[in-house]
């Protein structure tokens, strides 16, 4: 099985709709281990991250972080350790439009 160390994904929501940042490819699966949300305004907003498994509906259940502050012009950084399977998807929203930017950061495996 080949490892890829990457960036796994990045997104910048021009909206407050929930955005895809990381899709799980057919017969790949991928560790996130770390993810950042960066604040670029000036204005506190919150941020919300889904981990959904075979692209199921973003729920409460399924949310890793929901609705959490991030301070104006800040940055969060987490550590993960998020296995994810083929067709696993993970989707962030923010609550300002053009606030966020998040970035996921690991291993791709095939």
């Amino acid at each position: 099985m080949a490892v890829t160390y990457k960036v796994l994904g990045q997104a910048a929501p021009a909206n407050v709709n929930e955005t895809t940042l990381y899709s799980v490819g057919v017969g790949k699966q991928a560790v996130v281990s770390s993810l950042t949300i960066s604040n670029v305004t000036d204005t506190d907003t919150t941020a919300t991250i889904y981990v959904k498994v075979d692209n199921a509906g973003a729920t409460d259940a399924n949310a890793i972080l929901k609705a959490v502050n991030i301070s104006a012009n800040s940055v969060m950084a987490l550590t993960l350790g998020i296995t994810l399977d083929e067709l696993d998807v993970i989707s962030v929203k923010s609550a300002t439009a053009s606030a966020l930017t998040f970035m996921a950061f690991g291993q791709e495996l095939s």
